[in-house]
């Protein structure tokens, strides 16, 4: 099955190559992104072919569940290269439907270390856990956590010191929440762009839930709607 993989790359250069003979002369240049993708590691969640772009186009960073937590020097690094060297100009957060980190954080069951990991979205399901418990279908309850964590995430990113001070340089610099569906290849604009300070305090004043109501799914919205019986 290796070898596989090895005769699949020749075949993938070969084809690269011939359909256009300065690809990897251009690929080997310095890259210039104009885009920080933060993904699910999920493997069915391929970042450049689902929004069309070619390697070089897009500076990917993917964990379990697409966190982006402030303590981890990981995500941090990456964020700082890309911000005061790419000199991004757009940072996605893309989560998906159905993601199996999501599920886990919320199970109830011991998986172990990444038990830690996903602390932060135990904490978003509290913080939403009046609007989350409305929802009877448990398919649809984790597509709309999947959601508030995706709208975490962007909070998260836009209160990062790394991107104050982009701001505070002038740098021009959005952060997008999206959410992919795996059932028919669709991303969601999830409509919590911050594009600095003011976005920040309009779509998140003060907790995550008011953000209900503006880019949350129609499930989570008519929660927002409905008084608890």
């Amino acid at each position: 099955m290796i070898e596989d993989l090895l005769r699949n790359n020749t075949i993938w250069s070969d084809r690269k190559t011939r359909d256009d003979p300065d690809f990897f002369r251009r690929l080997s240049a310095q890259q210039h992104p104009d885009y920080l993708w933060v993904g699910c590691s999920d493997s069915r969640v391929p970042a450049n072919d689902i929004v069309g772009l070619d390697p070089g186009e897009l500076f990917v960073h993917r964990n379990i569940a697409n966190l982006a937590p402030a303590q981890d020097t990981n995500f941090l690094s990456v964020l700082q290269y890309a911000v005061e060297t790419l000199k991004v100009r757009h940072v996605i957060v893309c989560g998906h439907y159905g993601c199996g980190g999501v599920a886990a954080a919320v199970s109830g069951d011991r998986h172990g270390l990444i038990d830690h990991w996903l602390q932060p979205i135990r904490d978003t399901s509290d913080e939403l856990a009046g609007y989350l418990l409305r929802i009877r279908n448990p398919e649809k309850r984790l597509d709309a956590l999947c959601e508030g964590n995706v709208a975490m995430q962007v909070r998260s990113i836009a209160c990062n010191p790394i991107i104050a001070d982009a701001w505070r340089r002038g740098q021009n610099i959005a952060i997008h929440g999206w959410i992919y569906s795996i059932k028919d290849g669709l991303v969601r604009d999830l409509g919590v762009t911050v594009r600095g300070l003011g976005d920040l305090s309009h779509h998140f004043p003060n907790r995550l839930s008011a953000w209900l109501g503006t880019g949350a799914s129609k499930e989570l919205q008519n929660c927002c709607q409905t008084p608890p019986s």
